[in-house]
């Protein structure tokens, strides 16, 4: 019998069908993710389930770092949300054709929330949003000014940046002034509307 358009839909067809990456953690390992996942990180399921979420960051200071972010700034409800660069797998056989080559980067808002805000990484679940049509990443920036980077497009100050990164204002100012000369950019503004509009 064929099914209906009203029939109601099951929560794993709903979990894998869904038009954004999505997937469950524990203690930052993917316990389950979904196929708009395995797209965008241009990955096989066997490749990410059991593995930890660091396989998809650019370094592993950047895995630590912001795991050390969401662990401080979850909300009373225990949801967090960012922008940073994410990493393609991919593999020797390409990945999924279309979404680019092994170890690409790219922009990406991530969002979830912790089951247990006062065990942040015990279990969760995440959301991941391919920003790459919108922003394009086309400089080589190092992991620090990845993090900076995307904390200036979120409008911190450099104190504010200092604050999230625990480094002090004038060590943010050195990094934002490397990003201004590798972009071109004369102004915080101009380097943050060229980073959001992929002159970057």
């Amino acid at each position: 019998m064929r099914a209906s358009p009203l029939d109601p839909i099951d929560h794993r067809t709903a979990f894998e069908m869904a038009p954004v990456g999505l997937a469950i953690s524990r203690q930052r390992l993917m316990i389950d993710v979904n196929q708009e996942l395995l797209r965008m990180f241009a990955a096989r399921r066997e490749q990410l389930v059991g593995h930890s979420f660091e396989l998809l960051y650019p370094s592993s200071a950047e895995f630590e770092h912001t795991g050390a972010r969401i662990a401080a700034q979850l909300d009373r409800s225990g949801r967090y949300a960012d922008e940073r660069v994410m990493k393609r797998l991919g593999d020797a056989t390409g990945g999924h054709p279309g979404m680019g080559r092994a170890g690409e980067l790219f922009w990406c808002h991530v969002s979830g929330r912790a089951l247990d805000p006062a065990d942040p990484h015990a279990a969760g679940i995440w959301v991941f949003e391919d920003l790459s049509a919108q922003r394009v990443l086309k400089l080589e920036f190092t992991p620090r000014e990845r993090e900076i980077a995307a904390l200036l497009i979120e409008g911190l100050t450099s104190k504010g940046i200092g604050r999230r990164l625990a480094i002090s204002p004038r060590t943010v100012d050195v990094y934002r002034a490397r990003l201004m000369r590798k972009t071109g950019a004369a102004t915080t503004p101009e380097l943050v509307h060229k980073l959001l509009v992929g002159q970057a």
